[in-house]
């Protein structure tokens, strides 16, 4: 099954491209589902029909949705959250004031990718289409699944070891956590992990929509390094509102102005492919509209088409010992900070960061290097000779 995420700066046109590519691949014959994940709910807007929290036929072949992040958050959070909400209560924290205190922030929109997978885990679609946030918004819901992840992993078995260790003592003068709470954080730990997998799958890859606008473009030139660097593919950019040329000179200026910023993205995206839409007439409106602009900008292609860019993360042996290669296409030099912390590699990129896990060979190594070559961040390990013997 095939998943596709739409993502860009507010106001680029994100919501009808995804709408649009649903319905042309629906009208070429896979089922498709398109499901959004942006609060502000343009996708019942951009079909011109009422969407709510299950599939709604719109087209022979196509369904759409919007998730509620509301219903999510409380299928999966909930017995946390009483367990919380009754734990300040206890202490004398008002109840309305207990119940605030107790949303986890970013939950709601973490969340909402579990409705994703539930989706996708059904075998129903050819095709999964999702309109997520703005790009701000939807790089933070990308990185949740795995920092939860470590969280969970890293330092909730601890906890738990240590309750279990002191609960004769401190049930005599606390609520102390039950299992059913651990369970209820396990299943969600669980289900995140289950969303990883899904959209870091190879089936799966991101669009970037933009508008050939300088201040629009330099936002997707750190959204392409971002998205690298919490290892999700871009398969392609779409670049929509672009002005024809014209005999009008104030339009002309503004179309060699577009012209100038395709290029560069063109020249940094590379080999991404770049697709145009034209600066249309008026809004595309339903599904004829959605058809329409979907034809223009695909043509005779296959809008599900996946470019192959290469493995994001990679590990080398070479003479000296190995060396891990991390994609990070327009990444700069003074924007990438690297750290070790135990088993984990630490990646830092104009304020992005991601724990990598270390494989057994390189914890066993010290970090000789690092440079950035071509866009790929390459750091050098030399095994450790205290931890590693002559065979």
């Amino acid at each position: 099954m095939r998943v596709l995420l739409f993502t860009g700066k507010g106001g680029v046109g994100k919501t009808t491209t995804a709408a649009a590519t649903a319905a042309l691949a629906a009208s070429r014959g896979l089922k498709t589902l398109v499901l959004s994940t942006d609060p502000a709910h343009s996708l019942a807007d951009a079909f011109a029909v009422p969407l709510g929290p299950e599939p709604t036929a719109v087209e022979s072949g196509l369904l759409a949705m919007q998730v509620d992040a509301q219903l999510a958050f409380e299928q999966s959070w909930r017995d946390v959250q009483d367990y919380l909400r009754g734990l300040l209560e206890r202490a004398g924290v008002d109840a309305l004031q207990a119940d605030e205190l107790t949303v986890l922030p970013g939950a709601e929109e973490v969340l909402a990718l579990l409705e994703l997978r539930r989706q996708a885990a059904s075998g129903l679609y050819d095709l999964v289409v999702v309109d997520c946030a703005p790009t701000g918004e939807t790089l933070r819901l990308l990185a949740l699944p795995e920092a939860l992840t470590w969280y969970v992993d890293k330092v909730f078995p601890a906890q738990r070891r240590a309750l279990k260790a002191v609960r004769p003592l401190l049930s005599r003068v606390a609520t102390v956590p039950e299992d059913g709470l651990f369970e209820a954080v396990g299943r969600l730990h669980a289900e995140l992990c289950e969303v990883r997998a899904l959209l870091t799958a190879p089936t799966t890859s991101v669009r970037l929509v933009l508008t050939p606008e300088a201040v629009v473009v330099a936002e997707a030139r750190r959204t392409l390094t971002s998205l690298a660097l919490y290892g999700y593919r871009v398969d392609g950019l779409v670049a929509n509102r672009v002005l024809p040329t014209s005999e009008d000179p104030w339009v002309a200026g503004w179309a060699a102005a577009q012209s100038a910023q395709l290029a560069t993205v063109r020249a940094d995206a590379a080999p991404l492919p770049v697709l145009e839409s034209p600066y249309a007439a008026g809004e595309p409106v339903g599904i004829e509209a959605l058809l329409a602009f979907a034809e223009t900008l695909y043509g005779d292609t296959d809008p599900t088409a996946l470019v192959e860019t290469g493995e994001l993360l990679a590990v080398l042996r070479d003479a000296d010992g190995f060396l891990l290669s991390l994609s990070l296409p327009l990444a700069r030099l003074e924007d990438v900070d690297l750290a070790r912390s135990g088993d984990e590699l630490v990646v830092t990129v104009a304020g992005h960061r991601r724990l990598l896990a270390l494989p057994s060979a390189l914890r066993r190594c010290d970090v000789a290097g690092a440079r950035l070559v071509d866009g790929r961040l390459v750091v050098r390990f030399e095994p450790d000779p205290a931890q590693w013997r002559q065979l």
